[in-house]
């Protein structure tokens, strides 16, 4: 049982610094943030869940099944991550590649004290073992002095891709032979960028690239060593009663500061038909997914390649949405639909052995998800992307990129849109 405080608040970013920072001391913590970004199909603005009273850590073998069974066990509120490698859970495939990060599969809390932002009301909900913190918390929280700094990285330490461009284009060049032979006709293809042995301070380095980005499924996940710094635009899959959404993302183009240079390339973006068909193949993906738990003719494409524009990007976002029963369990729709289609590409199986083959780093988190269950079996997951992913113990730092590659692709162009998709991040922890 829960006991629960409200609070009328308005939420700016000096009371998100004080929350983070006195978030700290808890060896588990996730915030989640629209970043005031109007979001349909949420009743939230902002939560924060830290300090586990139970958790589930876990590698891929009988992933989901275990989740599963902690949820149905705990029946309420637990905070947590997919990691892309969970694949291997629901199919037959492997994951062999490099890892340098070493995040478990999967890892969920049941944390101890929650803070809900809606409609600027705070509700915080304390476990009955720590309810009487609520009022000495808070107080503490308001009365943190916080001090914004930027400075993550020496001058000498430089961003390394672990790939060079030349054996991009050349990577590309073969997976566009592997559509040509009819093994995929889409295949999301990714890079990584890395920094060794040098630390980083996470949370200065989420809260600048949160405003450098400003995105509208954005999160800050500390959970023991393991740090992901997230501006994600993406949501993957959202349960409310009885819907189900999910909303991919494929089609990128830059903006401009010039309002109607921005708004022609905002356009140009809309009619591109090498985007949109990118789009429509993981549309379709998606409403397969979606039709093997949906009740009978209810998947349906409410949006199909709308144009969403972020403070770093215009892309094309599309809807796609269904009916399911209220006895199902609600970790079956994650287990049904993942990976996500818009990070590995259709046919998707196919898609993942080629990834496989042609990148050489294990995903990990990168592709994954993070978000929550209710305790009434609803949930909402994003798509790990625009992220910055942190071993404290190791020092280690990381971030990947990459994009949809079709048999109209030009390796080029795409090379220079995982550039684009990467300025936020490099910001990020460069800037001085």
């Amino acid at each position: 049982m829960r006991v629960k405080k409200v609070i009328s608040i308005v939420l700016d970013d000096a009371l998100k610094q004080r929350l983070l920072s006195w978030a700290q001391q808890f060896q588990e913590v996730i915030w989640l943030d629209s970043n005031a970004y109007p979001k349909k199909h949420t009743n939230f603005e902002a939560i924060l869940a830290v300090d586990a009273f139970t958790a589930i850590k876990t590698d891929y073998l009988h992933a989901f099944d275990k989740l599963e069974a902690y949820q149905q066990t705990t029946k309420d509120w637990i905070f947590g991550y997919l990691t892309y490698d969970l694949k291997n859970d629901v199919e037959k495939l492997t994951s062999a590649n490099f890892d340098k990060l070493h995040f478990p599969d999967l890892y969920f809390f049941q944390p101890k004290k929650l803070f809900i932002f809606k409609e600027n009301t705070l509700e915080i909900q304390y476990l009955n073992l720590v309810s009487d913190e609520i009022d000495t918390d808070w107080e503490t929280i308001t009365q943190i002095n916080y001090k914004t700094e930027k400075s993550n990285l020496k001058n000498n330490v430089s961003i390394k891709s672990r790939i060079s461009k030349e054996t991009y284009l050349k990577k590309v060049a073969r997976l566009q032979e592997y559509i040509q032979q009819g093994e995929t006709y889409e295949t999301n293809f990714c890079q990584e960028f890395f920094i060794e042995n040098h630390p980083i301070n996470p949370l200065q380095t989420y809260l600048h690239l949160t405003r450098i980005s400003q995105t509208p499924f954005a999160s800050f996940l500390k959970l023991d060593t393991h740090f992901a710094l997230c501006a994600s635009p993406e949501r993957y899959l959202l349960k409310k009663d009885t819907l189900v959404l999910s909303q991919p993302i494929k089609g990128t183009a830059k903006r401009s500061e010039n309002t109607e240079e921005d708004q022609r390339i905002k356009n140009t973006l809309l009619n591109d038909e090498k985007e949109r068909s990118e789009n429509i193949m993981i549309v379709d993906l998606v409403r397969n997914d979606l039709s093997r738990f949906a009740t009978k003719n209810s998947v349906t494409v409410t949006e199909l390649c709308e144009a969403y524009s972020f403070k770093q990007v215009h892309q094309l976002v599309s809807t796609v949405t269904c009916q399911v029963s209220s006895e199902e369990s609600p970790v079956r729709f994650l287990k049904q639909t993942f990976p996500m289609g818009s990070m590995t590409g259709a046919p998707k199986i196919a898609a993942m052995k080629i990834i496989e083959e042609l990148e050489v780093t294990k995903r990990g988190l990168y592709s994954g998800a993070i978000g929550y269950f209710t305790p009434q079996g609803d949930f909402d997951f994003n798509v790990v992307i625009r992220s910055i992913l942190y071993n404290s113990q190791t020092n280690y730092v990381s971030f990947s990129v990459g994009g949809a590659i079709t048999a109209q692709a030009n390796a080029e162009k795409e090379y220079q849109e995982c550039i684009l998709k990467a300025k936020g991040l490099f910001k990020a922890l460069s800037d001085r």
